[in-house]
C-alpha cells in the first residue's frame, strides 16, 4: 500500500519503501543532507535533515514514511537545529570551504541557512592529493560524509576509498593507502558528483560548475564511446566543454558514468586534431579547401564506375556515426553509385549476434531491456569483461550480485566480475561451442528445460538432443578444459533459477564459428522458456563494442540488408525504398569488409570509401589491409586524427566528433537515443553528415534529407521496424526501444511476447557440432593470444590516447602467468616480442595469475605495437567475423630478439 503522509499539514502519497526526506521533497520543501545521495544507501550520520515526525525528532533520511504519519519541518526551533547541525560541519573546515565561488552543496546550504564564511574557522594542514589526472583530494574540506566511500562500494563497486583517522581527523583515502593515482580507482567520476564540499573534485574546467557567472550551459546527450548508451550532461563554458556529466535520469547509466565517456574529451582540442581537408600530391598529403577535396572525389568516383561500374566503389561505414551519417551513406550508395558494397564494423565484432539471434530469434538484437537486470536472480556472463569494456554496465551486474542475485561467469581470464563469481568456467579459447551443449545436455538430463514452452512455441529439439548426447560434462571437461562438475554446477544454477539472463561479448562472436557460438548460447534461454515474455527469465543480451555498432546495421549499413533490416534480395523490402528513393535498388548482395580488401588487392575495387574506421589500426591482418589500401586507386578517409588508415588516403576528410553533431544512436538493447551538439567543431571540419550531402551534390545528386532529422524520419517509411521513431518523439520521451513500428505504440522492450519473428513464429533450437578454431597452439607457437579492451582506453586508442586517460595507461602489455614468464626468460615490465605465423609485435609484460600457463592476452589500443598484424584471416564462416581470440603466438624476451 502507498503511505500518505502529511508535511506541514498537506498531504502526500509515495512509492511503497519511501523515506521521510521523499516525502519533504514530493510536498516541495527542502532539507540539507550533507550525507545523503539518492543513489546511496542512506546514512543518517550527518543529523542535517532533522524532522519531527509524530512528535519525535528524526533524521529524515533513514526514516521510513508511514502512513498517516504527521511530520512538521518548518517550524522555528527545527529550522534552527538543522542551522546548528550544519554550522558544526562547517566550522570545522577552512574559510574557503564556504568562499562565494565554491559552487558547492555545502555552500549552497549554508548561504540558504544564512551561514556565514565566517563560520568556516578551521585551518588547513592535512594535505592535498594531486596525483590523479581526473580526480584530485583536498583534505582540509572532507567532512567524513562517506559519501564517496559508498559512491564507490555500492554503485560502481570497486572498493577503491575508504574512511581513515578517528573522530574529527577522520578522512576519505585510496584504500590502499599510497597516493591515488596507485589506488584502485577507475576514474568512474562518481566520488567527485557525490561529495558536497568540493574535498574530491575533478581539475581544470570543470571545478566549481555550480560557481560560474554567467552559469555554464548544460548539454544533454548520448556517450560516443561503447555501446552502453549512456546519458551525459556535456556543461559548456565559453564554447568549450568544461565537464561531462552522468544525467541522473539516465536510462541505462543512472546517474553514472566512467573514465571515457566522463572525462575523455581532450582529444576534442589536441594540436593533432585535422582541421582541414588533405589530398595527395606527389605522394604526399597537403592541405585543401573542401571545394577541391570533394571535387577530387566526385571524379574519382565517376573514373571508378566508368572503369569498373557501380560494383567498383565500396565504402565502409561507422559505428561511430550517427543513425542519420549510417542511413545517409547507404542511400548515397545504393541510390546514387548503385551498389551494395557497403557495410560497417559491426563486421569485426557482432556480425555472428545479428546472424546468430536472427536465425534463432527473428530479430538482430537482443532480447530483452537491460532494465531487466533489477528482477534476474541469476546472470551467466559469457565472454565479456563489462568490468572494463562497458564499466557502467559492469557495475549494474555487480551490485545485482553483491545483493544475492547468482553469478557465474565463462570467461578464459580470472578478471573483472569472475573474481564476484559463484562459479567462474575458464573454457581455452574458441571452444565455446562445446561449453554450451554440455551446459545445455546437463539441463536437459536434469530435467531443467521447461518442456510446455518447448513443445508450444520452440522447434528443432530432436535434433538438439540427438547432438546433445555427445555432449556429457566428461567430454566436454576434455574439450575445453573446465571440469566436469563445474560445467554441471554451473547449468544447475542457470537452470534451477526463476529468472536467469545471458549477457555475452566478443569472446562468443569474434571466433571461426562465431555464429555457432550465438546459436548454442541462445540454446540456452530457450531449453530454460527464459526469452520471449513469459516471465521466466530474461534471454539474451548481447554487449555491443562501439557507441552505434548497433544503429549502423540498424541503419542498413550492410551489404545484404536495407534500413530495418529488410533484406536486397527481398523484392517488397526493395519496393519500399525504392518508392521513397525515387531510385532502382540493386538486388545482388554486396562486398563485406574483407572482401573489400580482397577485391582492392585483386584491382577489381577502384574507390573506398572509410568513414570514422582505422581499418589498418583495427582489422586483422593490418598489414594486408595496407597492401589493399595503397593498391587501390582512390582511398577516401572521413577522420578526426592522420591515424593509419588515413596516411594510405588519397583524400582525407576532417569531420566532427559526437560532441560536435546532432543525431541519435542505437545502444546495445535496442533504444534509440538523441545525440546533441555540445560545442562547434574546429576550423573547416564538417559533420559526416554534412560530408555525405557534399560528396552526393558534387556528384550531381541530391540525397534529400537536409537535415538529420528529416533523414530519420524518411528512414522510418522505408523500416517498418522504425516507423514510430522521430527526433520530435525522443525529445518527448528520452528513449525508445525498437521494434517500434507506429508512433501511436511504445517501442518493444522485450521481445517474442507473442511470438517470435522467425517464418514459423517459433524459436529454433540449434544442432552443430563443436568444431575447433582456426589455429590451435604447436611446437613453434605454443601459446594461445586472445586480444581485448582495458579500462582506460578505447579501440584503437585514437580518442583516448589523446588525453590524460594515456597518464593512465600509456604502453601496450602483454599479461601471461608467471610460469610462461619463467619458461621464457621474461620479467614482468620488460619489453618483449611476440610472433605468430602472420605477424610481430613488440609489447611490455606483465606478469600475474589472471590467465592459466600457456595462454597471453593483450588490448589493441597502442596500433604502433603491431598487435594487430598478429591475427589471422580465419573469420566466421557465416559472417566473415575475424577470429580475434584465437592467434597461435611465441614470445621472447625484446633483447633476444634484435
Amino acid at each position: 500500500m502507498s503511505p500518505v503522509v502529511r508535511v506541514d499539514g498537506k498531504a502526500v502519497e509515495l512509492p511503497p519503501d519511501a523515506s521521510l526526506l521523499e516525502a519533504v521533497r514530493a510536498a516541495g520543501a527542502d532539507l540539507p543532507a550533507l550525507c545523503h545521495d539518492d543513489r546511496l544507501r542512506p546514512a543518517g550520520s550527518c543529523r542535517t535533515c532533522l524532522v519531527r515526525a509524530d512528535g519525535r525528532l528524526v533524521a529524515a533520511c533513514v526514516t521510513p514514511a508511514v502512513p498517516d504519519a504527521a511530520v512538521d519541518v518548518a517550524d522555528d526551533e527545527l529550522r534552527t537545529l538543522r542551522r546548528d547541525a550544519v554550522a558544526l560541519i562547517a566550522s570545522a573546515l577552512p574559510p574557503r570551504a564556504l568562499a562565494a565561488d565554491a559552487g558547492t552543496e555545502l555552500a549552497r546550504v549554508c548561504t540558504e541557512l544564512d551561514i556565514g564564511s565566517q563560520t568556516a574557522a578551521g585551518t588547513s594542514g592535512r594535505g592535498r592529493d594531486d596525483s590523479h589526472p581526473f580526480v584530485h583530494l583536498d583534505r582540509d574540506l572532507c567532512i567524513a560524509c562517506g559519501r564517496c566511500v559508498r559512491m564507490c562500494s555500492d554503485v560502481q563497486g570497486t572498493f577503491a576509498l575508504t574512511l581513515t583517522g578517528r573522530g574529527a581527523d577522520t578522512v576519505v583515502a585510496p584504500g590502499t593507502g599510497g597516493p591515488w593515482a596507485a589506488s584502485d580507482c577507475v576514474a568512474c567520476g562518481g566520488c567527485v558528483d557525490t561529495c558536497p564540499t568540493g574535498a574530491i573534485s575533478q581539475p581544470g574546467p570543470g571545478r566549481g560548475l555550480d560557481s560560474g557567472r554567467p552559469p555554464p550551459d548544460r548539454v544533454p546527450t548520448t556517450c560516443g564511446y561503447c555501446g552502453v548508451g549512456c546519458a551525459l550532461d556535456v556543461v559548456v563554458r565559453e564554447g568549450r566543454v568544461a565537464a561531462v556529466l552522468p544525467a541522473r535520469d539516465g536510462p541505462v547509466n543512472r546517474g553514472h558514468a566512467c573514465v571515457k565517456g566522463r572525462f575523455a574529451h581532450g582529444y576534442l582540442a589536441s594540436a593533432e586534431r585535422l582541421t582541414e581537408p588533405l589530398v595527395r600530391e606527389n605522394g604526399e598529403l597537403r592541405p585543401a579547401t573542401w571545394e577541391e577535396a570533394l571535387a577530387r572525389f566526385a571524379e574519382g568516383l565517376r573514373r571508378a564506375v566508368h572503369d569498373g561500374g557501380p560494383d567498383a566503389v565500396a565504402a565502409i561505414s561507422s559505428a561511430r556515426a550517427t543513425n542519420e551519417e549510417n542511413y545517409l551513406v547507404q542511400k548515397f550508395m545504393r541510390a546514387v553509385i548503385g551498389t551494395n558494397n557497403i557495410d560497417n564494423c559491426s563486421r569485426l565484432c557482432h556480425a555472428p549476434s545479428a546472424a546468430g539471434l536472427t536465425a534463432s530469434f527473428g530479430c538482430a538484437g537482443g532480447t530483452d531491456s537491460f532494465d531487466d537486470v533489477e528482477t534476474a536472480d541469476c546472470f551467466l556472463v559469457v565472454g565479456a569483461n563489462p568490468v572494463e569494456a562497458h564499466p557502467v554496465v559492469g557495475a549494474r551486474l555487480l551490485q545485482r550480485a553483491l545483493a544475492g542475485a547468482s553469478l557465474i561467469v565463462a570467461d578464459p581470464r580470472a578478471v573483472g566480475l569472475a573474481h564476484h563469481a559463484d562459479i567462474h568456467l575458464r573454457p581455452s579459447p574458441g571452444t565455446n561451442v562445446a561449453l554450451f551443449h554440455g551446459l545445455a545436455h546437463v539441463l536437459v538430463a536434469e530435467g531443467l528445460a521447461d518442456s510446455g514452452f518447448l513443445r508450444d512455441r520452440v522447434t528443432g529439439l530432436d535434433d538438439l538432443l540427438v547432438l546433445l548426447a555427445d555432449y556429457p560434462p566428461d567430454r566436454v571437461a576434455d574439450i575445453t578444459g573446465v571440469p566436469a562438475a563445474d560445467v554441471v554446477a554451473a547449468a544447475r544454477l542457470y537452470g534451477r533459477a526463476e529468472h536467469p539472463a545471458v549477457v555475452y561479448g566478443l569472446g562468443v562472436t569474434e571466433h571461426l564459428h562465431g555464429t555457432d557460438g550465438v546459436r548454442t548460447l541462445a540454446n540456452l534461454p530457450i531449453l530454460r522458456g527464459a526469452v520471449g515474455g513469459t516471465g521466466r527469465g530474461h534471454g539474451i543480451i548481447p554487449l555491443r563494442g562501439q557507441n552505434n555498432v548497433q544503429g549502423a546495421s540498424d541503419m542498413g549499413a550492410l551489404p545484404d540488408l536495407l534500413p530495418g533490416y529488410g533484406r536486397v534480395t527481398d523484392p517488397e523490402a526493395r519496393a519500399r525504398a525504392e518508392e521513397v528513393w525515387g531510385r532502382a535498388v540493386p538486388s545482388a548482395p554486396g562486398l563485406r569488409i574483407p572482401e573489400m580488401f580482397t577485391a582492392a588487392r585483386d584491382g577489381r575495387l577502384r574507390a573506398l570509401w572509410v568513414i570514422g574506421e582505422d581499418v589498418c589500426a583495427t582489422d586483422p591482418d593490418s598489414r594486408h589491409v595496407a597492401e589493399a589500401l595503397d593498391t587501390c586507386p582512390l582511398v577516401v578517409v572521413n577522420e578526426l586524427f592522420l591515424g593509419e588508415t588515413a596516411r594510405h588516403a588519397d583524400i582525407v576528410l576532417p569531420v566532427a566528433s559526437w560532441l560536435e553533431k546532432d543525431g541519435t544512436f542505437v545502444n546495445f538493447d535496442r533504444r534509440f537515443q538523441r545525440v546533441r551538439a555540445a560545442v562547434c567543431p574546429p576550423g573547416a571540419v564538417r559533420t559526416d553528415f554534412e560530408v555525405v550531402r557534399s560528396v552526393a551534390a558534387a556528384t550531381g545528386a541530391d540525397l534529400g534529407c537536409p537535415t538529420p532529422a528529416e533523414a530519420l524520419d524518411e528512414c522510418a517509411r522505408i523500416a517498418p521496424l522504425l516507423g514510430g521513431l522521430s527526433h520530435a518523439r525522443l525529445d518527448r520521451e528520452g528513449a525508445v526501444h525498437w521494434p517500434c513500428p507506429s508512433p501511436d505504440e511504445p517501442g518493444e522492450a522485450t521481445l517474442y511476447t507473442r511470438e517470435f519473428a522467425t517464418a514459423d513464429g517459433r524459436a529454433h533450437l540449434c544442432a552443430v557440432p563443436y568444431l575447433p578454431p582456426g589455429e590451435e597452439p604447436d611446437d613453434d607457437y605454443p601459446l594461445l593470444l586472445v586480444t581485448g579492451r582495458r579500462w582506460a582506453h578505447y579501440n584503437s586508442g585514437s580518442m583516448t590516447r589523446r588525453g590524460a586517460n594515456l597518464l593512465l595507461d600509456n604502453r601496450g602489455s602483454l599479461d601471461l602467468h608467471p610460469e610462461d614468464a619463467a619458461r621464457y626468460g621474461v620479467r614482468d615490465g620488460a619489453p618483449v616480442t611476440v610472433r605468430s605465423r602472420h605477424g610481430r609485435a613488440r609489447l611490455v609484460a606483465r606478469v600475474g595469475t589472471e590467465l592459466v600457463p600457456g595462454q597471453v592476452f593483450c588490448a589493441f589500443h597502442f596500433p604502433a605495437d603491431g598487435v594487430n598484424t598478429l591475427t589471422s584471416r580465419h573469420a566466421d564462416t557465416v559472417t566473415s567475423c575475424p577470429e580475434y581470440k584465437v592467434t597461435a603466438v611465441r614470445l621472447s624476451a625484446a633483447a633476444d630478439d634484435d
